[in-house]
């Protein structure tokens, strides 16, 4: 069937290209945003998620407006069980038989258009939802009252019909094509959204139609005959920027359908993904601002220096340790692609305050940084408020990111000509890598101490947690240890899970009968976002097939599997008894899943790392064997380069940069030859050729003229290294479930 045209008779190919058509038996789920307070959703056949299902229809903020809509054409329910269903970046279609029902989205508007055509005398819509009660009509339109939050509901019919109500139902001539619903905190507010919908529809469709395609041709361009590379990256991009939001200015939410607030922790783990590496340095900047805003500032309190958990609409919570350091981690990060210098000058006093906050109340003689029980990321609780995983008083890595916080303050200082706080936190972070590499490793174990207790004691369970502390490590053997202990025994096919399935307290399941889902979220259930860290540490350790493989499957999991287009928060670490695969598991769309997979795409595959603090961009592509060819675009400070990969069999790889607007130091990292350093000018293009035997790097200029030409030969010292440390990684394997019949949760 054709439903590549959309309403305003324009066609879009690279949008339309990524159409994913969803069976009866799939039953996916389908969610829109407006990229301000308002996200939709429903499932393509049959509402009936055991999570989700609640939330279905329009939600603004975080109130239920209306709980999804049956349609009637010819006085005939429309049954969405017998649909076939295509779902396209902006807009849902369904045909039933001769009739095509269409749901869009607009931008920054509280309305939803829902089209039908193809009836013969009349058309129809109920939405649903026990407290929806209709009020006075007025200008032919119908109105409601919402579930929740005190908003209208109007109902109008697309064209300038009038609309009738019966029995709760919004009638109107077939005609009509469809209907227009918006929402207004008056009746004449949202009676006004209908009239400018009317007139405006058009243009509101193109306007969105065009930012959408503007993003993946400017900012994050793809293109590959690999398989479904480019459409699953297309997707996670586009699925993602919905989540980029202005709910409370610019911010992300955590995730959808309950998450739909900003969060300190998920924001800045998901900020690198969604907006650095696809170029929304503006909207960076934004939410690094408005957070600063809210950084604790009365210097009597524990909390000095933080900034919030929890920003949300009525709360404001300073109750975690790991969101500060990320926030200032970020703004390091920011800086590197934007190279806005100014921010380092307006925000070094929000940088002094949360260092300088946590020495004072939180930092203990060693170094460490002190934190409450269910102050990390697994602070999941049960009703007596005890942890259900607790990591006091020093987990790992807490100490990596507040490792990360005080190299980015040294950055900072040193930028604003602060010796004397550079020397400080120097010292510091010093310290702490000593003592760290001393207190969380021992003889007995392959991998690190998940935190040190209030005794000092190290307490080795394992968990991916550690994962983020390599980089304090120096023993480079056991950091390949670690990396391949945490695969084996905790990096399923479908994801990370984050507890070993040897440990007492592991629990396979997070949705089940037999215990509280809380008690399984930190002990064993999978979480997607720590998929980019095992796959970062991979192919640091030069294993980029290994890291590929589980690329791959999170690729076809967002095409596949869960909501259209993108990855969810959770899955079960085990399939359930006769299944094949694990059960996707809490939020339908998680920010930090989506986007740990596209940072380490960009900033690790592609292998884009910059610096333009220091006018430096490191080069460190590692592109899978799979992948013969590729095309890509990035935007880095204020220029956009244009890559190009052709790999001719095995033995030959070509790269191709092209580099508008910019110029910079390049530094060439590819193994197993010596680091490379060249100067790069704006219009230059760079030719990387690998072979078995040499690199060859050409620069040229515009009109095609030889700058710069150097070859490489391998060097000795990396071949020995990276064959030392392929053996390490020889045969490793994804976890496996194992029998659970004796397992002690299971058994209790």
């Amino acid at each position: 069937m054709k439903l590549s045209t959309n309403h305003a008779g324009q066609t879009s190919d690279i949008l339309d290209e990524m159409n994913i058509f969803v069976s009866r038996e799939e039953n996916r789920g389908i969610s829109f945003t407006n990229k301000e307070a308002a996200y939709y959703y429903t499932q393509s056949h049959l509402n009936n998620h055991v999570e989700h299902a609640y939330f279905e229809g329009l939600n603004i903020s975080k109130s239920r407006i209306f709980g999804g809509y049956t349609l009637i054409a010819d006085q005939r329910k429309l049954d969405n069980q017998e649909a076939e269903v295509c779902v396209s970046p902006y807009k849902m279609v369904r045909r039933h038989g001769s009739l095509i029902e269409e749901l869009w989205m607009f931008d920054y508007k509280n309305v939803l258009e829902i089209r039908l055509s193809g009836a013969q005398k009349t058309i129809g819509i109920e939405l649903l939802g026990e407290q929806l009660n209709p009020l006075s009509p007025r200008e032919g339109i119908a109105f409601f009252n919402s579930i929740e939050g005190g908003w209208v509901i109007a109902v109008g019919a697309a064209s300038s019909q009038p609309v009738e109500v019966k029995n709760h139902i919004v009638y109107s001539g077939a005609s009509a094509g469809g209907f227009y619903i918006a929402v207004g905190k008056t009746a004449a507010e949202a009676a006004d959204m209908i009239h400018d919908t009317r007139r405006d529809v058009i243009p509101m469709k193109l306007e969105r139609i065009q930012r959408m395609e503007d993003f993946l041709q400017k900012n994050v361009y793809i293109a590959s005959t690999s398989d479904s590379l480019a459409l699953s990256l297309n997707w996670l991009n586009l699925t993602m920027d919905q989540l980029v939001t202005r709910q409370q200015g610019d911010g992300i939410y955590a995730g959808l359908p309950w998450f739909n607030e900003y969060w300190g922790r998920d924001q800045f783990i998901a900020l690198p993904g969604a907006v650095l590496v696809t170029g929304q340095f503006e909207t960076a900047k934004n939410i690094l601002l408005s957070f600063a805003k809210f950084q604790n500032t009365d210097a009597t309190s524990k909390y000095f220096g933080r900034v919030p958990n929890i920003l949300a609409l009525k709360n404001v919570d300073y109750h975690t340790t790991d969101g500060t350091p990320r926030f200032i981690i970020q703004l390091q990060d920011y800086v590197k692609y934007s190279g806005d210098s100014a921010i380092i000058t307006e925000l070094y006093p929000a940088v002094q305050n949360s260092i300088e906050g946590s020495i004072k109340h939180w930092v203990d003689d060693k170094g460490y940084l002190m934190h409450d029980d269910n102050e990390t990321w697994m602070d999941a609780r049960d009703a007596n408020l005890k942890s259900y995983s607790p990591r006091d008083t020093r987990a790992n890595d807490i100490q990596a990111l507040w490792y990360d916080q005080l190299q980015a303050g040294i950055y900072f200082a040193e930028y604003m000509d602060d010796s004397g706080s550079a020397k400080k936190w120097s010292n510091i972070a010093g310290k702490l890598k000593r003592n760290f590499a001393e207190d969380f490793r021992d003889q007995a174990h392959p991998y690190l101490a998940d935190r040190l207790n209030s005794e000092d004691e190290p307490e080795f369970s394992l968990r991916p947690n550690q994962l983020f502390a390599l980089d304090m490590i120096e023993d480079d053997s056991f950091k390949c240890e670690v990396i391949r202990t945490a695969w084996e025994e905790l990096v399923y096919p479908w994801g990370v899970a984050s507890l070993n399935q040897k440990h007492p307290f592991f629990h396979p399941f997070h949705l089940t009968s037999l215990y509280h889902k809380d008690e399984a979220y930190h002990n064993g259930t999978v979480w997607l976002w720590l998929n980019g860290i095992a796959m970062q540490r991979m192919i640091e350790a030069g294993q980029k097939e290994t890291a590929y493989q589980l690329f791959k499957n999170m690729n076809w999991q967002a095409l596949n599997l869960g909501v259209v287009g993108g990855l969810s928060e959770n899955m079960d670490a085990y399939p359930q008894e006769g299944q094949s695969s694990a059960k996707l598991t809490g939020a339908y769309l998680q920010a930090w899943s989506n986007a740990e997979q596209l940072r380490v795409w960009y900033q690790y595959f592609l292998g884009f790392r910059p610096d333009m603090i220091n006018q430096r961009l490191t080069l460190a592509p590692r592109i899978p064997g799979e992948i013969g060819d590729l095309q890509s675009r990035v935007k880095i400070g204020s220029g956009t380069i244009n890559m190009s990969y052709t790999a001719t069999g095995a033995t030959e790889q070509t790269y191709l940069y092209g580099f508008t607007g910019i110029g910079l130091t390049v530094v060439i990292d590819i193994s197993p030859f010596k680091l490379l350093q060249i100067e790069v000018a704006n219009d230059c293009e760079l030719k990387m050729t690998r072979t078995e035997l040499d690199l060859k790097v050409i620069l040229t200029d515009k009109t095609g003229t030889t700058i710069n030409e150097i070859t490489a030969s391998p060097l000795p010292l990396r071949v020995e290294q990276q064959l030392n440390v392929n053996q390490v990684f020889k045969n490793v394997k994804f976890a496996e479930p194992v029998d659970l019949k004796n397992h002690p949760v299971m058994k209790r």
